[in-house]
């Protein structure tokens, strides 16, 4: 979707920043979307059934909104729950990056309590295993938690810089900092980041490349990075992705950056912004978790950018 130059307007094309739509009321998301109106996950042991984009989540674990290396953002929209699996693992980079002197990651959505698809935002997200995390931190975070205000408030900023069509100088070693250490985990499967991001990793690394096997260029994601997780291995239910082409990826780059083929990244994002908050072919077991959905308060389920 680039080119090694790029211009201003094609930069922008690709950066995918957050809608200002308004909420949906709660009468809307109730016939638009039954998993929104689950407010508490379902009972019974941990189980990601179904696929990433046509799945949902039983007793699912509840992120803290704050712990050691990380705050949750934006907890009005209730999608802080995932497998225990997920849980650990973000659990477990906070910690990472506080000792590596990094601060806190700001953690954006996770799932909804029970999974399966939101009403805007994502297309996946729906088994539990996918989270997205912000590159940037306000300098208050680096200081103190958030409050409550500032976290429903604050959104999350490009590290780009489109004058030089790579990353932000000030940003560059905290994010491959974090894909490192993320990619790094036995337990993730891939991490979505913008062309841009990828192709500067490829650049940056003059050691082990391993790691940039799991990084993969994705539309948007110019402001945070969005990690799957594997299925866990004592979930038969769950359908896993196809592993990720042997390689770095780094000499696959091309397409994003060539502009002969602009018309067909256009196809391609247009195709996947019509799957968002839908789940053809959802496995029937995941029925009986709305059938009867937990109510309370209904989370504010504003549309967001379109991610994977």
């Amino acid at each position: 979707m680039l080119r090694c130059v790029m211009s201003r307007a094609l930069l922008a094309s690709l950066c995918l920043l957050a809608s200002s739509t308004c909420p949906l009321t709660a009468s809307a998301q109730a016939k638009q979307n039954p998993w929104a109106l689950a407010t508490a996950p379902a009972k019974g042991t941990a189980k990601s059934i179904g696929d990433y984009s046509a799945g949902c989540l039983r007793g699912a674990a509840k992120l803290s909104l704050d712990g050691a290396g990380f705050q949750v953002m934006h907890p009005s929209r209730l999608r802080y729950y995932g497998h225990p699996e997920l849980v650990s693992f973000i659990e477990g980079l906070g910690r990472s990056l506080h000792a590596q002197g990094e601060g806190d990651v700001l953690v954006g959505d996770l799932s909804q309590p029970r999974g399966g698809p939101a009403p805007g935002g994502h297309s996946s997200h729906q088994t539990g295993l996918d989270v997205d995390l912000w590159y940037w931190q306000p300098k208050a975070a680096a200081k103190r938690p958030l409050t409550r205000e500032e976290r429903e408030s604050l959104k999350s900023r490009s590290v780009l810089d489109p004058k030089t069509s790579s990353m932000q100088a000030d940003w560059s070693k905290r994010v491959l900092t974090m894909l490192r250490l993320t990619a790094n985990d036995a337990r993730v499967s891939r991490i979505f980041v913008h062309p841009i991001i990828k192709r500067d990793a490829c650049n940056a690394e003059t050691g082990d490349r391993t790691w940039l096997r799991k990084v993969r260029p994705w539309f948007g994601h110019d402001d945070h990075f969005h990690v799957r997780l594997l299925c866990p291995a004592d979930a038969p239910e769950c359908v896993p992705q196809a592993p990720v082409p042997a390689g770095d990826g780094c000499k696959e780059l091309d397409w994003w950056f060539s502009p002969e083929a602009q018309e067909d990244r256009k196809k391609g994002q247009a195709k996947y912004q019509a799957k968002v908050g839908k789940a053809p072919g959802m496995p029937a077991e995941c029925r009986e978790l709305v059938d009867k959905p937990a109510k309370g308060p209904l989370p504010l389920q504003a549309a967001a950018e379109t991610k994977p």
